[in-house]
C-alpha cells in the first residue's frame, strides 16, 4: 500500500514542479534529459554500486532496459509536440486513458480475472480521467493520428515494463539495475537530439535548464521505483493496480491545481474527483470482493 501512495505523491510532485517551471521558462526537452541523468546518478547512489559493466549486455533484461528507455523518450516527445497541437486537456486524457492497453494485456497475457467490481472501477475510470482534466483552455482540431500515437505508445510503455518486472525482476537486484538502465537509455537518446538540435541552431543550452533538470531527477527516479515496486508487490493484480496509479495521479494533480494554482474547481472537474474517488475503491475491492 506504501508503495503506491508513495508513487502517486511523488508524480504530483513532478506535475506540480513543471507548473512551477513554467514560470520560469525552462526548456522541456533539456529539463528533461538532465533529469535522466539525475536519475542515474541517484539510483546508482541508492544501491551501492556502479551499475554499468560488460556483463550487464548479456542480461535478459538488457534489452528489455533499451526498449523502455526509449519509449519514455518517444512518449514524452509525442505529449509535448500533441500538447502544442491538441492542447493539454485533450493530450493529458489521451495519455491517461491508455490504461486499457495494459489492463487489456494483464487480462489475456496473464489470465488475471475480471471481477464485476473491477471491470466498474475501469469504466468509471474513463469518466473520472475526462471530467478531472477538464479546463477553459481552447484547442484546435485534434489530429487522430498524433493522438492514436499517444495513446499506443504510452499503454505499450506501461505494459513493457509490467512484462519485464514479470518476467526478468523478481530478485531486487536487478529491479534497481533495469530501472538505471531505462533512465541511461533516455539519457543517451535524449542527448543526441539535444547535440542535433543544438547543432542546427534550433536550442540554446542553458543554467536554468540544468537546475530543473536536477530538483526534478531525485522524485522522478523514486517515483518509477516505488510504481515498479507496487506492480512487484502483488498487492492489486496489475489490471487494477496500474488504473488505481494513473486515477490517483489525476485525482492529486487536480486537487493540487485547485489548491496551489488556484485552478476554478467546476462542477464538471469535482464530479470527475468525484467518480476518481469511486473508482479507485471499486478496483481496490475487486481484489476480495467481486
Amino acid at each position: 500500500m506504501i508503495y503506491i501512495i508513495l508513487s502517486i505523491l511523488l508524480n504530483t510532485l513532478i506535475f506540480t514542479l513543471f507548473k512551477v517551471f513554467a514560470n520560469y521558462k525552462v526548456n522541456t526537452l533539456q529539463t528533461i534529459v538532465v533529469n535522466y541523468v539525475v536519475c542515474v546518478i541517484t539510483g546508482s547512489l541508492f544501491i551501492g554500486t556502479e551499475p554499468f559493466h560488460h556483463y550487464r549486455t548479456f542480461e535478459p533484461w538488457f534489452y528489455w532496459a533499451l526498449l523502455t528507455g526509449g519509449l519514455f523518450i518517444l512518449v514524452f516527445s509525442l505529449l509535448g509536440y500533441s500538447i502544442q497541437k491538441n492542447g493539454l486537456t485533450l493530450s493529458t486524457v489521451t495519455n491517461k486513458l491508455s490504461l486499457i492497453i495494459p489492463v487489456i494485456f494483464a487480462v489475456v497475457v496473464y489470465h488475471e480475472p475480471l471481477s464485476y467490481l473491477k471491470i466498474l472501477g475501469v469504466i468509471i475510470a474513463f469518466p473520472a480521467i475526462y471530467f478531472s482534466t477538464q479546463s477553459s483552455e481552447k484547442h484546435t482540431t485534434s489530429s487522430i493520428l498524433l493522438l492514436a500515437a499517444l495513446f499506443i505508445f504510452s499503454g505499450s510503455l506501461d505494459t513493457v515494463m509490467k512484462y519485464v518486472e514479470t518476467r526478468y525482476l523478481q530478485e531486487n537486484s536487478l529491479f534497481d539495475l533495469y530501472l538505471i538502465q531505462v533512465f541511461a537509455t533516455a539519457a543517451f537518446i535524449g542527448s543526441i537530439i539535444i547535440g542535433i538540435r543544438t547543432y542546427q541552431g534550433k536550442l540554446q543550452l542553458h543554467y536554468r535548464n540544468l537546475i530543473s533538470g536536477v530538483i526534478l531527477g531525485v522524485p522522478n527516479y523514486f517515483s518509477m521505483y516505488f510504481f515498479l515496486k507496487f506492480l512487484q508487490s502483488d498487492f492489486l493484480d496489475s489490471s487494477a493496480a496500474i488504473p488505481v496509479n494513473n486515477i490517483g495521479i489525476v485525482l492529486l494533480s487536480g486537487i493540487a491545481a485547485m489548491l496551489f494554482f488556484k485552478e476554478k474547481a467546476t462542477g464538471i472537474k469535482l464530479l470527475g474527483l468525484a467518480l476518481s474517488i469511486l473508482s479507485i475503491l471499486l478496483l481496490y475491492f475487486s481484489k476480495t470482493h467481486g
